[in-house]
């Protein structure tokens, strides 16, 4: 089950419920889920699973279920098995037959990227923690290079941000970045800027470097249109025709184009042809003088 990962007012009702009915609680590290269980009024005996004896845990874990107790799984904040242990545990017991049962709650990566306003991505990408070593870690970020549409979220650690600022702004410049320290916690920091601002970014404050963090590497921009590339077939995301669509109505075109080519980062004149094309659309679905009722405008 997922655990808080900072503000204990996280945990999920369904979470508390089943801790108070769990036999025993498997756990990343007993001394984190120890205090949790003891803030919680709750007491329980605590298995210890973590990433060194996750598979001879596990048969600890088996035993249990096979004598009939309900064994709750935690890591130390956040989902199981997402950049923490669990994976194994998981596997065997569901080839053991019995079942695993998730509980959905607190989880860094959609915490983040629900916070991180990226207006071009079609998805994301999970990375987790990058290499440490410096030749490993610029090679990780290659394959990030692209322009496929996706979001990419990453951790580190405050003894390695400031390096993986720096390999960042190297590889990404313009490309935007949302970083995020401190989810949840007291001293939470979200800020969103060009790659190639955020080592100077880090440096102007010590309590920038502090703490846990999670970086949203947003999706790259469209490749701008070539000399020999119309521009109206330009492509423009669902994102910026439906705001297109909203503004149309109520502002000038000049101005709405404006405020979607700015919002949604997308190049100007690629953004007046769609809205032309809309405006087309929305002319030619008006009702003539005298009707009734209001027309409903569809997209092209």
């Amino acid at each position: 089950m997922a655990s808080p990962i900072g503000n204990l007012a996280d945990l999920s009702l369904r979470a508390l419920h089943l801790l108070g009915l769990a036999d025993a609680v498997a756990c990343e590290d007993t001394r984190v889920t120890g205090q949790l269980l003891q803030r919680l009024g709750l007491h329980r005996p605590l298995l210890s699973v973590h990433e060194h004896n996750e598979a001879a845990a596990a048969a600890q874990v088996l035993q249990r279920l096979q004598r009939g107790e309900r064994v709750a799984y935690l890591s130390d904040a956040g989902t199981p098995a997402i950049s923490d242990p669990g994976a194994r545990l998981v596997a065997a017991v569901r080839a053991a037959g019995a079942a695993v049962v998730p509980l959905p709650g607190a989880s860094s990566v959609v915490t983040a990227l629900s916070a991180a306003g990226d207006v071009q991505a079609q998805g994301f990408r999970f990375v987790g923690f990058l290499p440490p070593k410096t030749r490993a870690r610029e090679e990780a970020l290659a394959r990030l290079d692209t322009a496929d549409g996706l979001s990419n979220v990453l951790f580190e650690s405050p003894h390695r941000i400031e390096a993986l600022a720096i390999a960042l702004a190297q590889r990404f410049g313009p490309r935007r970045v949302t970083l995020c320290r401190e989810l949840t916690k007291q001293f939470e920091q979200i800020h969103t800027l060009p790659a190639a601002d955020l080592p100077a970014w880090l440096q102007a404050d010590a309590d920038r470097r502090r703490g846990e963090f999670v970086l949203v590497l947003h999706a790259a921009a469209p490749a701008a249109a070539s000399a020999e590339e119309p521009l109206a077939d330009t492509p423009v995301p669902l994102t910026a025709t439906r705001l297109l669509q909203a503004l149309l109505p109520v502002l000038p075109l000049r101005q709405a184009v404006d405020v979607v080519g700015q919002v949604c980062e997308q190049p100007r004149k690629a953004v007046y042809a769609r809205a032309l094309k809309l405006r087309e659309a929305m002319d030619e679905a008006s009702p003539d003088e005298g009707d009734e009722g209001d027309a409903q405008v569809l997209p092209p």
